[in-house]
């Protein structure tokens, strides 16, 4: 099996569609999507249309718990607050209903995880070694059999190795999966990088050669960026894509 994993969203309709149109050369099985389809952009219900026509199995992100109004935003920063609440506005009763419905984890086919933030809580961020540390016990506590896990939140292509009982930042187009060892890969955002390169970044995970690889491609971010301010959000938002952060 081929998957493509993406995860941020964040409302880019501009990215998610030339991400469907990128991958007809890859030859995918399967599109799993980390959480976070909604926010920041002006494009909710679109990009959440999309997710529900494709059959793209999906996770919950933060955003989406607060856009589906299963939590408050009182903890976000000023900027992804005021989205939220446009997003809560804009997003049709039916969208709403999906994205309150989406599981906070994912078992895929029992050959990997799918979650957003930590293992155990959607809003935590995966920061470095220790945190992964603490992730791969999770992982074990929740499946011991389970070897590789996706996560988002972060929004940077990044890699962590658990191997004899040291674990390691990676940071490279490709991972090879070996048997003995724990990976928690993050494949990046599809809507809003944070990188420092404007590119939309997704993973594949190639079971049958148990190889991961990252990629890049470019989208219309004028486009999206317009959109941003035509919609009254935030003009930082629409001066972030264009940076990558």
């Amino acid at each position: 099996m081929r998957y493509a994993v993406i995860s941020d969203i964040h409302s880019n309709l501009e990215a998610l569609t030339s991400f469907l149109e990128e991958i007809k050369a890859l030859d995918i099985d399967k599109t799993v999507c980390l959480g976070d389809v909604v926010g920041y952009n002006a494009n909710p219900n679109e990009c959440v249309e999309i997710i529900r026509k494709n059959r793209i199995q999906c996770v919950m992100g933060n955003h989406d718990s607060r856009a589906a109004g299963l939590e408050g935003a009182s903890d976000f920063n000023l900027l992804a607050a005021n989205a939220v609440v446009w997003t809560m506005e804009a997003l049709t009763p039916e969208n709403a209903a999906f994205l309150r419905a989406l599981p906070r984890s994912l078992h895929i086919d029992r050959k990997f995880l799918a979650i957003h933030g930590w293992v155990n809580n959607t809003d935590r961020y995966i920061m470095g070694v220790n945190d992964a540390g603490k992730n791969f016990e999770l992982m074990r506590a929740l499946d011991k059999q389970a070897s590789v896990c996706f996560f988002g939140h972060t929004h940077v292509p990044l890699s962590y190795v658990e191997s004899d009982g040291v674990i390691d930042a990676v940071a490279g187009a490709s991972v090879k999966v070996e048997k003995g060892s724990s990976y928690l890969i993050n494949p990046g955002a599809l809507g809003q990088p944070r990188d420092r390169d404007p590119r939309a970044s997704f993973a594949v995970f190639d079971t049958k050669k148990s190889l991961i690889t990252f990629h890049r491609f470019e989208y219309d971010i004028h486009t999206t960026a317009g959109k941003i301010l035509a919609a009254g959000l935030p003009e930082r938002l629409a001066e972030r894509l264009r940076l990558g952060w």
